[in-house]
C-alpha cells in the first residue's frame, strides 16, 4: 500500500494520543470505590487506584469488575487504534503501542482525578496481548508463576511484563517502534512501582491471596 501522507499520520497519532490518554484516565477503582463505598480508594491501603489494593481494602466482592473493566478500557483501545493503524498506515502493531504509551500515561496521571492515578500494570498487560499471544502468553505465564510462588503482586507484574517485553524484542518484525514503546511502558511501570520496590527490599511488602482477609 501507499505511505500515509504526513498530514494523515499527524491526525491519526495526535488522535490516539488524546484517546487513548483520556479513555484510560477513568479508573473502575476510583469511580467504584466512591460510588458503593462512598469512598476514594486513594485514601486507602497503600493508595493505589487498582485492582490488588481495591481488593484488599473493600474485599473481591466488586475487586474483579476492576479486573476486568480496566482490561476490557485498555481492549477496546488496541482493537479501535490497533484497526486504523492497519488500515491508514499498514502497521498494526504501531497503533497498538502508540496507544498503550497514552494509556500508560492516561492511567498514571488523569486528567480527571487531579493527576493522581495508578501504575498502568493492566494496560501492559493487557498490550501485551494485543501485540503479539507469545508475549502475552510468556508475560502472564512468569507473572502466574511467581504470583503463586513467592506471593507479591507488584514482584510478579514487574517481572512478567518485563520477560514480555523481552520476548517481543526477540520476535521478528518489520519496525522497531512496537518493541521499544512497549519497553517504554514497562520501564514506566516499574518506575510506578517504586514505592512497592523499597517495601520489597525491606520485606515489609503484603502478600496476595485469592482470599479476602477477614477484619
Amino acid at each position: 500500500m501507499n505511505p500515509p501522507s504526513t498530514g494523515v499520520m499527524v491526525a491519526l497519532c495526535a488522535g490516539t494520543a488524546l484517546v487513548s490518554y483520556l479513555l484510560a484516565g477513568l479508573n473502575p477503582s476510583i469511580i467504584l470505590s466512591k460510588a458503593i463505598y462512598h469512598t476514594d480508594i486513594r485514601t486507602c491501603g497503600s493508595g493505589n487506584p487498582g485492582f490488588t489494593n481495591f481488593k484488599r481494602s473493600f474485599g473481591s466482592k466488586y475487586a474483579w469488575w476492576v479486573f476486568f473493566l480496566d482490561i476490557a478500557k485498555s481492549a477496546v483501545l488496541f482493537t479501535l487504534f490497533g484497526f486504523l493503524f492497519l488500515h491508514f498506515a499498514g502497521d498494526r502493531l504501531l497503533g497498538v503501542s502508540l496507544s498503550a504509551c497514552f494509556a500508560m500515561l492516561g492511567n498514571a496521571f488523569p486528567v480527571w482525578y487531579r493527576f493522581k492515578g495508578g501504575k498502568g500494570f493492566m494496560v501492559c498487560l493487557t498490550a501485551s496481548w494485543f501485540l503479539d499471544w507469545r508475549v502475552g502468553l510468556c508475560g502472564t505465564a512468569v507473572m502466574l508463576l511467581l504470583l503463586f510462588t513467592v506471593k507479591y503482586m507488584s514482584l510478579a507484574t514487574m517481572c512478567g511484563m518485563a520477560c514480555g517485553a523481552v520476548v517481543l524484542w526477540l520476535l521478528p518484525t518489520k519496525n522497531f517502534l512496537p518493541p521499544l514503546l512497549f519497553s517504554l511502558c514497562v520501564l514506566f511501570m516499574i518506575l510506578r512501582h517504586w514505592k512497592n520496590i523499597g517495601r520489597l527490599i525491606k520485606g515489609t511488602e503484603s502478600k496476595f491471596s485469592l482470599k479476602d482477609k477477614k477484619k
